[in-house]
């Protein structure tokens, strides 16, 4: 928890950035046709949706979850709600 509070603090970037070089790739998942990225840091879960798909650009969304459980949860309801 303390590990999501500190990495909040971040700008956007800076994050990426930390996890691009830290950070576990997980893997990439396709939501409305755009490609999200997975990565893993100790017990934190980070989806980046990056610009135009390509990991080259700028992030333009951040998404965290805490927790295995947690993020089992989170992809259980958007594999549901993508049907």
């Amino acid at each position: 928890m303390l590990l999501k509070f500190i990495f909040r603090q971040f700008p956007m970037q800076k994050q990426v950035s930390f996890l691009q070089k830290r950070g576990v790739v997980l893997g990439t998942r396709t939501k409305n046709g755009r490609r999200i990225h997975i990565y893993m840091f100790r017990n934190l879960f980070v989806e980046v949706m990056y610009k135009h798909d390509n990991v080259m650009e700028p992030a333009e969304q951040v998404n965290m979850l805490t927790g295995l459980k947690n993020l089992e949860s989170y992809l259980e309801s958007e594999f549901k709600t993508s049907f």
